[in-house]
C-alpha cells in the first residue's frame, strides 16, 4: 500500500495517514504534538480547517506559528511566534492539569485495550530489541483527554495479546481500570491509525473497534494482522483519500520529504 489511487489521484501511504489524522483535529483545541507524522498532520489541520489549533511541544513551545516543518520537538521553530516559551516541566504539568485536549503517540506494540509498549521486545533482562522508552508518552497517555496512536505497521507482531512491557496505559484491563489506577475519568485512547484502517474503542468494553478501512483494504486484512479479535459493528466505511488541496499543502509543509518521503 505504498502507492494508491483515489479521487485525488496517486497518493502515498504517508499522505493518507497524515490526512486521516489531520481531519480528526478540531479547531480551538490544544494538541500535544510529536515529531514526524503527528507534526505534519497538525500543521495540515491548522492550514485547512483548524486555524486556531494550539500546538504544544514537549520542549516548551506553546502556540507557535510554524514557518516550516521542524525536525524535532526541540527545534527552534517550535518557538516561532509562540504564545509561551516555557519548559518541559510546565508542559507536563499542563497535561496533568487537564489543559491538553489531544496527544499523538507512536507505538511498537499495542494490546486490545490500547495499552502500548515502546520500551522492550522480549524479556526485560535479555530483550530481543531495546526501544526508545517512554519519554513523555506515559504523561500523554495518562493525562491528555484524547490520545491518538499512529502505527504504520499493523501486524501480529504489533497488535498483540500480551505486551512484553507496558510503557503507556490505555484502558489497562478494561472498563474502570484507569480510574482504579488513579487516572482521571473520561480520558484515554481515542483513535488508532494504521496502514490498514482507523480504530476507536468500544464505549462499553473498551476493546479496539474498527471504524474505517483504508482504500483497497479488506476486513480479512485487518483481522489476520492482529493477534486479538477486533470488534466490527455493521457496515464499515472507507477512509476518504487525500484531496488535491490536501496534497498540495502537504508538499508545502514537507518539501524535502522528511516525513512524506520522495
Amino acid at each position: 500500500m505504498d502507492q494508491q489511487r483515489g479521487s485525488g489521484g496517486d497518493y502515498t501511504l504517508a499522505e493518507l495517514l497524515c490526512c486521516v489524522a489531520a481531519r480528526m483535529l478540531e479547531d480551538n483545541r490544544a494538541v500535544f504534538v510529536g515529531t514526524g507524522l503527528p507534526m505534519t498532520a497538525t500543521m495540515l489541520a491548522q492550514r485547512l480547517h483548524a486555524p486556531n489549533i494550539m500546538m504544544v511541544f514537549e520542549a516548551g513551545g506553546i502556540g507557535p506559528r510554524l514557518p516550516s516543518l521542524p525536525v524535532s520537538v526541540g527545534d527552534s521553530r517550535t518557538f516561532h511566534q509562540a504564545l509561551v516559551a516555557t519548559t518541559m516541566h510546565d508542559i507536563m504539568s499542563a497535561a496533568q492539569a487537564g489543559y491538553i485536549d489531544y496527544g499523538f503517540l507512536g507505538a511498537a506494540a499495542m494490546d486490545v485495550y490500547g495499552n502500548i509498549n515502546t520500551t522492550v521486545i522480549g524479556d526485560w533482562d535479555r530483550p530481543k530489541v531495546r526501544l526508545p522508552g517512554s519519554g513523555g508518552a506515559n504523561d500523554l497517555g495518562s493525562f491528555c483527554w484524547r490520545t491518538i496512536y499512529v502505527m504504520r505497521n499493523q501486524s501480529t507482531r504489533t497488535f498483540v495479546n500480551d505486551l512484553d512491557f507496558l510503557t503507556t496505559p490505555g484502558y489497562l484491563r478494561g472498563p474502570g481500570s484507569r480510574e482504579q489506577a488513579g487516572l482521571p475519568s473520561g480520558c484515554g485512547p481515542y483513535r488508532v491509525i494504521t496502514q490498514l484502517g482507523v480504530y476507536g474503542f468500544d464505549e462499553a468494553s473498551k476493546r479496539l473497534e474498527l471504524l474505517a478501512l483504508h482504500p483497497g483494504v479488506s476486513l480479512n486484512d485487518v483481522q489476520t494482522n492482529s493477534q486479538f479479535e477486533i470488534l466490527v459493528k455493521g457496515q464499515v466505511p472507507e477512509s476518504e483519500p487525500p484531496t488535491p488541496e490536501e496534497r498540495v499543502l502537504l508538499q508545502e509543509i514537507d518539501p524535502t520529504g522528511m516525513v512524506l518521503g520522495k
